[in-house]
């Protein structure tokens, strides 16, 4: 059990079934068209031939949170790490404000929707800040896959022979590099990212 962090397709992000998000993606598109902006009905998702097709971007995010926090209070501007973690669910359009709107779920009382596009300048803003090694730290976007390498090995290898302030908190590391891929993976497939 646990709260994790996952992609999920068209036909969640429409659905009005259980665990669907229609009435988000309506209100979404609402605020879209408000702004000056277009909707964002071309809902992607890892297609067939992609390296991500044997599943989803799935991560679980158990660690304390606080490590993290101080890096984004020391290496970001207020807007910035709100931008970076203040989010219920992240979309690929570019949206310059984040849209907070009242449905809730069972983690949070409302829906607060971010643009991967701005929280990957954030993300790579504070990686870059804490040195994180990026060519090390896996960016398939498999399922489970940064859990599995800073919590069974791989990171603690990467931390002895490239040592830095990422090496200093893994736990820390570890929802740098989660949002990060997060926002990629977004951008990459098209798809909203959720808390599930």
């Amino acid at each position: 059990m646990g709260v994790y962090l996952v992609s999920i397709d068209g036909r969640e992000w429409f659905g009005m079934e259980e665990g669907g998000h229609a009435a988000v993606a309506s209100a979404l598109n609402e605020e879209l068209r408000r702004r000056g902006l277009p909707a964002y009905d071309n809902v992607g998702g890892p297609g067939a031939g992609s390296p991500a097709a044997r599943g989803w971007f799935e991560e679980k995010v158990f660690p304390p949170m606080d490590g993290f926090e101080a890096w984004c209070r020391e290496h970001l501007g207020e807007a910035e790490r709100e931008t970076l973690y203040g989010w219920t669910v992240l979309v690929p359009p570019s949206l310059e404000e984040s849209v907070e709107l009242p449905f809730g779920s069972g983690y949070w009382e409302e829906t607060v929707i971010a643009g991967a596009p701005q929280v990957l300048a954030a993300a790579e803003r504070l990686a870059t800040a804490v040195g994180l090694p990026l060519d090390l730290v896996p960016a398939t976007g498999g399922n489970l896959e940064l859990t599995f390498w800073f919590f069974e090995g791989g990171a603690a290898g990467a931390a002895e022979s490239r040592p830095g302030p990422w090496s200093q908190d893994l736990d820390a590391a570890f929802y740098a590099a989660v949002y990060l891929r997060a926002a990629q993976y977004s951008l990459r497939h098209g798809c909203p990212m959720v808390y599930s």
